[in-house]
């Protein structure tokens, strides 16, 4: 009898192995949110009530009751009474740690007077009378006349010291007389190629504005940003991103400074956004810089950071003339503006990229840039064979028609910096003056780009403006400023629809970086990274999307942002 029990036992615990290998335990979720409108951006699934958590991966999405099964003793339930939830933001055009470290310095983004200006360096002078030369930015170029701010103004409340203040958009240094002085830039110095000393009409003298590689002259001479200093600006940085809701990052220009912050703080585990980042290539270097650019990509190869990206400028930018244009600027007959490198250059050079296996990331602002990068990119496909390599093209500030289709035919994306599109005094004191009417109706063509079917992308270029990806969007839908109220829109034909421009900064930023498998939805399997956001964007007029606010940002299923406002 013991024998004969002792087998029926043996046979009862096979059978119940068995049974438990064909059903596995029930995975229990470490967060669940219900009672929410999940837009997963999933063609297959676009909405549900409820999603679950499971080791930084989602494992759920759909019912609330049916997520609750997962639910077991240390879940954790957030109950958000209706409100939405997406994929979490990639901002695909982004200066974070440039933008950071500028934070600590005389920053002057924002600013909408001359005189509010110059009060600023005034009072970031006093309270620093220990540094050696006054840096910093953010001023906006149509608070001066012609865009070009004089010397004379900061020589008044700063004279012992050098000061270089670099614009908005980075393509301008405002320098007072001791800056001037100390880089032996006067009358007779000729301007750099690239760039442009401006003069002083009647008498020629240097007037205190230093346009693109001509900056270089008086900033090359500025102490070097301390290590510390980077990764002082790249924790900035990631808290401004995080409370954005965004957890995926390209960086627009990086050198190695600059990546190393990156990996010292993916190494420690405190990078909490995901990086590609685009490496600056000196372009009067040509193809030779190939090889130093696949050292560095080796070299900073992490958990979250990886440098396959590679940062060729094509020109400048438009208000002082340094774009690269079809036809003259309208002010300056003859002048077409200088691409910062010749189309063959450009070729040879998108040539050895691609074939090297790099993603090309072009800044191009002119409609001859633009025609230039996409010339670009087709001759890599022709000579090396049209691959999956997903070039794009930054800005895009003035496409010609016969351009645009070819973003869909090479597989290129567009990558807008959409807050741009409406008419600020940028366009209509410093841009439309420069094209007249038939090239302005071009200005940022996002929905004639949209309606071809190629890929949009959404950037911020912070700290040139806002990193918030809902103001942005707002513009692309509006095209009037965040801040106006109903009424009519810019260039109205460019108007493109809340999907669209929730793909740009969701599901198309993910594929730009290569990652659509892992991330850009809401879906089982990949990683949750997601926000919740105050409000339905899909229930409010397109003129409030900017109110709107991000509650939580989860990277991993780890939170890296939470407003007060959010209980459990």
């Amino acid at each position: 009898m013991p024998k004969i029990r002792s087998a029926v036992l043996a046979l009862l615990a096979v059978a119940a192995g068995s049974v438990a290998c064909g059903r596995p335990p029930v995975e229990r979720a470490d967060l669940i949110l219900t009672n929410a409108v999940v837009a997963t951006m999933a063609a297959r699934q676009p909405r549900a009530g409820a999603l679950a958590v499971t080791a930084g991966k989602i494992v759920f999405v759909g019912a609330r009751p049916k997520a609750l099964r997962l639910r077991g003793p240390s879940t954790r339930v957030v109950d958000l009474g209706g409100r939405l939830v997406l994929p979490a933001f990639q901002d695909s055009h982004v200066h974070l740690i440039a933008g950071g470290v500028e934070l600590g310095l005389c920053d002057l983004n924002g600013l909408g007077a001359k005189e509010e200006v110059l009060a600023k360096v005034r009072d970031y002078a006093a309270a620093h009378p220990d540094a050696a030369w006054i840096t910093g930015g953010g001023w906006d170029l149509p608070l001066f006349p012609q865009a070009n701010p004089r010397k004379e103004d900061l020589d008044a409340i700063v004279a012992g010291r050098p000061v270089v203040l670099d614009s908005a958009d980075g393509h301008s240094a405002w320098v007072n007389s001791r800056a001037l002085a100390l880089a032996g830039i006067t009358r007779d110095t000729p301007d750099p190629a690239g760039g442009r000393i401006e003069r002083d009409p009647k008498t020629g003298v240097p007037s205190g504005t230093l346009r693109e590689s001509a900056a270089d002259l008086v900033e090359r001479l500025v102490p070097e940003t301390s290590p510390a200093d980077y990764i002082r600006g790249l924790r900035a940085g990631l808290a401004l991103a995080n409370r954005f809701g965004i957890v995926s990052i390209i960086e627009a220009s990086a050198g190695p400074e600059t990546l190393d912050a990156y990996a010292a703080l993916d190494k420690s585990g405190d990078l909490t956004v995901r990086v590609l980042a685009s490496l600056y290539v000196d372009t009067d270097r040509g193809v030779a810089e190939v090889r130093r650019l696949a050292g560095l990509r080796r070299r900073y190869a992490g958990r979250r950071l990886k440098a396959t990206a590679a940062k060729i400028f094509a020109d400048g930018v438009m208000e002082p003339h340094t774009a690269a244009l079809l036809e003259p600027y309208i002010d300056r007959p003859g002048d077409r503006g200088t691409p910062l490198l010749e189309p063959e250059a450009f070729d040879a050079l998108a040539r050895a990229l691609d074939l090297a296996g790099f993603q090309i990331h072009v800044h191009a602002i002119g409609d001859r840039a633009v025609r230039m990068a996409l010339d670009a990119f087709e001759a890599a496909g022709r000579s090396n064979g049209f691959r999956d390599m997903r070039h794009h093209i930054a800005h895009l500030e003035l496409i010609d028609p016969a351009d645009i289709p070819r973003f869909k035919q090479l597989g290129a994306a567009a990558n807008f910096q959409a807050l741009w599109a409406y008419a600020d005094t940028y366009i209509t004191d410093l841009t439309l003056p420069l094209l007249g009417p038939r090239r302005s109706r071009w200005l940022y063509p996002i929905g004639s780009v949209a309606r071809t079917g190629a890929r949009i992308a959404g950037g911020s270029d912070w700290s040139v403006s806002s990193m918030n990806p809902l103001l942005a969007i707002q513009v692309a839908l509006t095209r009037r400023g965040p801040d106006a109220p109903p009424g009519e829109a810019w260039i109205p034909e460019e108007r493109v629809d809340l999907m669209t421009m929730l793909r740009a900064y969701t599901v198309n930023g993910a594929w730009l970086s290569h990652e659509e498998r892992t991330r850009g939805t809401l879906e089982a399997g990949k990683a949750a990274d997601l926000i919740v956001l105050d409000r339905d964007l899909f229930a409010i007029p397109a003129s409030e999307i900017g109110r709107a606010k991000v509650l939580l940002t989860l990277l991993d299923g780890r939170e890296v942002f939470r407003d007060p406002a959010l209980k459990d």
